[in-house]
């Protein structure tokens, strides 16, 4: 596997020395690296030479730098600070481990699992949403794992800061969010909370326990809307050893509406850890699951409706008219 960037094993960047490559991704490139100081191990995540050609990307890749830098936490990967560097990137926390996405290639996670991991998650997500922090793109690629199960929550690229500046939603419109894990208020295009990342954190203790999406369509704008008109397949239908109770808890977390989910990842957490005590609610989502409504469905009902106004009219007239 090549290099990045013309960056080859060896190479100093500053103090710290390139050993491999890790990942890439359109905006930047991540190394492993050793502090030649004390020989710990790092990540650097360097950006593409032409990133600073882009003020918007520029200033995404300084405002994750800035959100990381701030937060502390076991769970979280650590981004480090506080020393001038010749050029623009980051220094992060080398975490062993695997993505959740690469054991989710794997199969179907078993349910006492799936419910740590996710405990371990919603975690992280408590802690950074009590400092501010959403992350906006929660997903099994952004998840590290390691063999004891113990999670990182990695990449906060579109992440928002309630401290920070605001940038505009239409500067973000190609990056917010993954579309198979978007909450519903973000498709309808609105910045979220953190309620937005525990709709996330739902879709995927659902792909855990069941080994499927819970939306989908052949397109990303339908997996999208999928989540807006549809309910997903029941958990217990796909695997009937799920219980009532986490069924529910799955139902709490992927609710449409963010007022009747979760408020906080703290309550999601008390849930998945106190199943005995969660109540079965009578839910259309168990009986109406199969009736499919699809975006372009709802497209010909509404011009359909339209076309029907003239009619309308032209009755209302007649019938004034026979009256007169």
């Amino acid at each position: 596997m090549g290099f990045y960037d013309g960056l080859e094993a060896g190479t100093l960047v500053d103090s710290y020395r390139i050993e491999a490559p890790v990942a890439r991704s359109g905006m930047a490139s991540i190394f492993r690296a050793t502090d030649t100081r004390d020989n710990r191990t790092v990540a650097l995540k360097i950006p593409h030479p032409d990133l600073e050609a882009d003020p918007i990307l520029f200033d995404r890749f300084q405002r994750e730098a800035g959100i990381g830098e701030k937060l502390d936490h076991p769970k979280v990967m650590r981004v480090y600070g506080g020393e001038k560097r010749s050029r623009i990137y980051m220094v992060m926390e080398w975490c062993e481990g695997r993505l959740l996405r690469t054991i989710l290639d794997e199969g179907r996670i078993s349910q006492e699992r799936a419910i740590r991991i996710a405990v371990g998650v919603l975690d992280a997500l408590e802690y950074i949403h009590a400092n501010g922090v959403v992350h906006r793109d929660l997903k099994p690629e952004n998840i590290m794992v390691d063999e004891n199960d113990n999670i990182k929550l990695i990449d906060f690229g579109i992440a928002s800061d309630a401290a920070a500046r605001r940038l505009t939603y239409a500067n973000f419109t190609a990056t917010l969010g993954t579309p198979n894990y978007i909450s519903p208020e973000q498709v309808k295009g609105k910045r979220g909370d953190g309620r937005s990342d525990v709709y996330s954190m739902g879709v995927i203790l659902y792909e855990m326990l069941t080994g499927k999406l819970p939306f989908s369509g052949p397109t990303p704008m339908a997996a999208m809307n999928d989540r807006l008109l549809n309910y997903p397949v029941p958990p217990r239908v796909v695997d009937p050893s799920i219980s009532p109770q986490l069924q529910e808890v799955l139902y709490r977390a992927l609710e449409r509406d963010p007022k009747n989910r979760y408020a906080t990842a703290r309550e999601f957490i008390h849930d998945l850890e106190h199943l005995d005590e969660v109540g079965v609610e009578d839910r259309p989502e168990l009986t109406n699951w199969q009736k499919r409504k699809s975006h372009l469905s709802r497209k010909i009902l509404y011009y359909g409706g339209l076309a029907l106004i003239p009619v309308v009219v032209l009755l209302l007239m007649v019938l004034i008219a026979h009256h007169r």
